[in-house]
């Protein structure tokens, strides 16, 4: 096939790895070597991947090829600069690129970011989406420049439904479904250098971490706003426990609730009450 590209995947999770791979592979590509962010956050040199994530990683890494463990983005673009690489392809990545890095292949780096940008820029666009209420998630996939999440837009869609009693697992299925349907294009275009349509930093949002006080059901929040903090926590959230609720005397983890009257813990909130269905008692941590 023409334009076969020399490909460079970086991520921090196993499954994105995989999904990666074996899209670019099966659409005719060489991916020469993996990247994975031994931090959530960038820069950190005393961070040390997990043992169980190192060799998860290592035991879906395809014969011969290599994977690499920055510490930082310090020589990451000198350690590229070997494989000779045309394209770098990051998903699920909370670093930024220097230029540098993104100088060191031919064509530059690519993201796949799983929401409609320039709405949730930033690490978890999925868990904002469902604290907020949304009903759909969707993915686009873009050149990374100098910020996080704003290059130009090579392909996007929406259509990704955020079930009320969501599953994650089925719904971060359904975004690995749409990023396979969507990468190839996304190469394809890429690989002929196309610019992309720019993002409107207008429209802009962004999907930072949690606030640490996000752990804690405030009954000064409304029914649908403590709902929604319930259902996100069905994600991991890096760090955050909970989220914790004080009824009476006791306190609850707090695992799904019901804003309308059913079987559970009624708990009132700004306006109105909510049921707490199920959760487990809970020690919380000092605030």
């Amino acid at each position: 096939m023409a334009n076969v590209l020399r490909l460079v995947l970086i991520s921090f999770a196993t499954s994105a790895f995989r999904l990666l791979y074996e899209t670019c592979k099966n659409a005719g590509h060489l991916p020469v070597a993996m990247v994975h962010a031994r931090s959530l956050r960038q820069n950190r040199p005393t961070s040390k991947p997990s043992a169980a994530a190192i060799e998860a990683i290592a035991e879906s890494l395809p014969p011969g090829m290599d994977l690499l463990l920055p510490g930082t983005t310090d020589g990451l673009a000198r350690m590229l600069a070997g494989y000779q690489a045309d394209l770098i392809v990051t998903y699920g990545f909370p670093w930024k690129l220097p230029p540098e890095v993104r100088r060191s292949v031919r064509l530059g780096a690519i993201n796949v970011h799983p929401s409609l940008l320039p709405k949730y820029r930033g690490p978890i666009p999925v868990h904002w989406a469902v604290r907020n209420g949304d009903p759909e998630v969707g993915v686009t996939i873009h050149w990374m420049n100098d910020d996080f999440d704003s290059g130009n837009i090579l392909v996007q869609r929406g259509g990704i439904r955020i079930d009320e009693d969501l599953v994650t697992a089925t719904l971060w299925r359904d975004v690995d479904d749409l990023i396979e349907e969507l990468l190839v294009p996304a190469l394809n275009l890429a690989a002929v250098g196309a610019p992309g349509d720019p993002q409107s930093d207008r429209d802009a949002s962004y999907a930072g971490w949690m606030e640490p006080d996000f752990m804690f059901v405030n009954p000064a929040r409304g029914v649908r706003e403590t709902h929604n903090q319930v259902r996100a926590f069905r994600f991991n959230l890096f760090g955050l426990r909970g989220p914790y609720v004080k009824i009476g005397n006791k306190w609850l983890t707090a695992l799904r609730t019901s804003v309308h009257p059913a079987n559970g813990l009624r708990f009132d909130c700004a306006d109105g009450p909510i049921w707490v269905t199920e959760s487990v008692d809970a020690v919380p941590p000092d605030r």
